[in-house]
């Protein structure tokens, strides 16, 4: 098998993304452009990658890290001109590149592999993909001769009335003999409305040399999106989001409405889990089989198990156990982990916090900084005072206590097991295995003393 190389470039600033953020890096369903590229370009096995890099080289290369080598392009001359700077990683070598753009995110590793296969099984010098546009402006158009054989390639600037009126269009993408590549790269030159080195440009300097070209067509037009401007980004975010929603019902997970369901591509699903709409998930998140998520709900880098109800909460960044019910209207913050069998109700608010086995935590109630036991029960607006304004502290509670509703507990604080923390209370002392808390002031009733208040005159 022929040694595969892969080019991809991320040199371009996007001016008409009118952003400070780099193009390649805006996300698509969760992951910048370039990061669904490289995916996408590794599952073909090449030997070596390289990311050519220039505005914002160094938040590409933090986002892409050590899976690519990086070639810099100081000065944008042109896509020919971004090649020719992986001439110090690939030049000389045998075998086939692909050369991709980092703003075609919705290119797949099935269409790549096809178009190794095609490039090879044609003995090309080059092989082009291409696609049918129903509406063909802003893309270079595939010229072929009267018996089908690609001739050259034209960019939309430089097009004849007659060449501009083709539907096939180039995608950008290709696969090159890479010694061939880079001999014709040193041919190019810029004279054309833009002045610039195009990569195009190769197929007639190859042709011109005896050398054959071909042609891949895709199938799916919209693979071949690239994303120039914010309505090409919510074009690839949408078309992105049906093609993960297929592939998770297929899978066997119920999406309710999926035209108001957001779903990241890195989100795992289990089968049996119903997912009603309005609902976001987001992130590195897996979820687990025969969960429930209603509407309203936002979940975010968490984990989550088995048989988990969540009724429109809030959870980032947090494990829950399975058979754990949360909501409505919870929000777990950060590190949060709920454990098996546990309920957290309506307005509870929990931050690096472990919530054990069957513990109830029902309502209006913020756990933070705190390790709670198994089979606890927390009353209504209870408080854990974890921050003095500087500095966090942490909470401890056994097994089998309970804690009385509009309770404050003032940490550092450990609370035995089997312990009853008296309803209202202020705690801010330890208190031992089977003993009860109460920190409350005594009651005192004034006689008649309401008769004195307006409200009753």
């Amino acid at each position: 098998m022929s040694a595969r190389y892969a080019i991809i470039l991320a040199a371009g600033k996007g001016t008409r993304m009118k952003s400070k953020l780099y193009k390649v890096l805006h996300p698509v369903c969760g992951q910048p452009m370039v990061e669904h590229i490289l995916q996408r370009v590794t599952e073909t096995n090449p030997s070596e990658v390289v990311a050519i890099v220039g505005h914002g080289a160094d938040k590409v290369k933090e986002q892409l890290g050590e899976r690519c080598q990086y070639a810099l392009q100081e000065v944008q001359l042109g896509t020919g001109h971004a090649v020719l700077q992986a001439a110090e990683f690939l030049e000389g070598k045998t075998g086939t590149t692909l050369v991709i753009s980092g703003d075609t995110p919705l290119l797949t590793s099935e269409t790549l592999n096809n178009l190794f296969d095609y490039h090879l099984g044609k003995n090309a010098s080059a092989t082009i993909l291409t696609a049918q546009a129903q509406d063909p402006t802003g893309y270079g158009r595939i010229i072929r001769d009267r018996v089908g054989i690609v001739d050259k390639i034209v960019e939309q600037k430089d097009a004849t009335p007659e060449e501009a009126r083709v539907t096939e269009i180039n995608t950008g993408t290709y696969c090159f003999d890479n010694a061939l590549l880079f001999d014709a790269l040193a041919n190019l030159k810029t004279d054309n409305a833009q002045g610039e080195y195009y990569l195009t440009d190769i197929i007639e300097i190859l042709k011109s040399q005896g050398h054959s070209v071909a042609a891949y067509q895709t199938a799916d037009f919209n693979e071949s999106l690239g994303v120039n401007d914010r309505v090409a980004l919510a074009q690839a975010n949408q078309l992105m989001r049906e093609r993960i929603q297929l592939k998770h019902m297929l899978n066997g997970v119920t999406l309710v409405d999926p035209a108001t369901t957001y779903i990241d591509a890195a989100v795992e699903i289990g089968s049996d889990t119903v997912i009603e709409g309005n609902v976001s998930i987001k992130g590195a998140t897996t979820i687990g089989e025969d969960c429930f998520i209603t509407n309203g709900s936002q979940i975010v880098d968490s984990v989550i198990a088995d048989r988990v109800v969540v009724k429109a909460s809030v959870i980032e960044e947090s494990r829950i156990h399975s058979n754990v019910d949360i909501g409505p209207y919870a929000h777990l913050r950060p590190n949060a982990e709920i454990c098996t069998g546990a309920h957290i109700g309506n307005y509870v608010e929990i931050k690096n916090a472990k919530i054990g086995e069957n513990t109830k935590v029902g309502h209006l109630t913020y756990i933070g900084d705190a390790t709670l036991g198994r089979d606890i029960n927390v009353g209504c607006g209870v408080v854990f005072v974890n921050y003095d304004g500087k500095s966090k502290y942490q909470t401890i509670i056994g097994d089998h206590s309970f804690i009385g509703s509009n309770a404050n507990l003032v940490a550092p604080l450990t609370i035995a097991a089997n312990t009853l923390i008296a309803a209202g209370s202020t705690i801010t002392k330890d208190i031992p295995e089977f003993a009860m808390g109460i920190a409350r002031a005594k009651q005192t009733n004034k006689e008649e003393f309401a008769k004195k208040l307006p409200y009753f005159q």
